[in-house]
């Protein structure tokens, strides 16, 4: 399946397909806080153009409405932008780390995780 690239809004409507499994667009403008709430138009020209993406599908007509459910995983979306990030820093993930390290966000339990992925892979093993 091709990644498709998803700006913050967007991402934001995903997640909320994720959460939910399915939702009309009213559905998912309720669900962004009140006082972060962008307008239905907003949302519903948003959800479009993710359908357009590919990334979200309709599933099925209630009455004059449509339910929308994800196409795309939440795995598959972070890894499209964790790409991204590690691209802006020259595909040198030392930076990041190193940032994470700095800033207290990397977590000895993370460092565990990574030794034993690391570990995996250097016996011929998969992700």
């Amino acid at each position: 399946m091709k990644e498709v690239k998803l700006s913050k809004l967007e991402l934001q409507i995903m997640e909320v397909l994720w959460n939910r499994g399915e939702a009309s667009i009213r559905e998912i403008q309720e669900a962004f806080p009140a006082k972060q709430r962008p307008a239905y138009a907003t949302v519903q020209t948003t959800v479009y153009r993710l359908e357009a993406k590919k990334a979200l599908e309709r599933i099925r007509k209630l009455g004059n409405f449509h339910i929308f459910a994800a196409t795309i995983s939440r795995d598959a979306a972070q890894r499209r932008l964790v790409d991204d990030l590690l691209a802006l820093f020259g595909g040198q993930s030392r930076l990041v780390v190193a940032h994470l390290i700095d800033t207290g966000k990397l977590t000895l339990d993370d460092v565990e995780y990574a030794e034993k992925t690391l570990k995996s892979l250097g016996k011929g093993g998969k992700v």
